[in-house]
């Protein structure tokens, strides 16, 4: 490559001015070079990196804002799962004390066997229709028993002491005829259970559906 070179005599002339400028004049022009290069230094190089600082801090910013987030929405979850599991657990507990609509006969048998084992003299023994409470139904059973007050005693001692419940309602107690240590037994037991939902649509709005296709 060839070297540039430049006439002195181009260059005389501007080295005149200069010099024919005051020192003040002198020390302005070098300040406003020195300006104009970092000035073009500032706007082409740092102002973009600058700019790409400030995005990434706010990029950290929001980072940090969503782990912050997510922990605290992992300790809740972990929280949850723990009451889900005491709910469920305790559910599971009581569950057991209602039992399923198929569980019910031998339900039933039970309480009348546990009478007769208690020695007490089944008269009526009836169950009446079922009412609905929500999520269970309450099965009244109409008895009327024949027994003493021991055998009683034995009776209730053993339906309490069952894993499902039964209720004693209604309760009237009085003294058989002929009889001074008997006694005539009328009462309601009152047992539950879950009420099954079989997903199905009842039967009447099955057909008004295909009354309107």
């Amino acid at each position: 490559m060839k070297k540039i070179e430049l006439p002195l005599n181009s260059i005389e002339p501007l080295i005149q001015k200069i010099s024919d400028l005051t020192k003040v004049q002198r020390i302005a022009i070098c300040v406003a070079v020195v300006v104009v290069v970092v000035g073009i230094f500032v706007y082409f190089l740092y102002m973009p990196k600058y700019e790409e600082i400030g995005k990434l801090k706010k990029d950290i910013t929001a980072q940090e804002a969503l782990l912050k987030k997510t922990k605290q929405n992992a300790a809740q979850f972990v929280k949850y799962q723990k009451l889900m599991e005491e709910k469920q657990a305790e559910f599971n507990v009581v569950s057991r004390a209602l039992p399923l609509k198929r569980e019910i006969p031998s339900l039933l048998i039970n309480i009348s066997q546990y009478g007769k084992a208690a020695g007490l003299e089944f008269l009526l023994f009836e169950p009446k229709a079922e009412k609905k409470k929500n999520f269970y139904a309450e099965i009244p059973v109409q008895m009327k028993l024949s027994g003493t007050y021991h055998e009683l005693g034995v009776f209730f001692d053993k339906l309490a002491s069952m894993n499902r419940i039964v209720n004693i309602n209604r309760f009237d107690l009085k003294g058989s005829k002929g009889s001074s240590s008997n006694l005539s037994i009328s009462c309601v037991a009152a047992t539950y259970k879950f009420i099954e939902s079989s997903g199905e649509e009842p039967k009447s709005k099955k057909k008004k559906k295909k009354k309107r296709r």
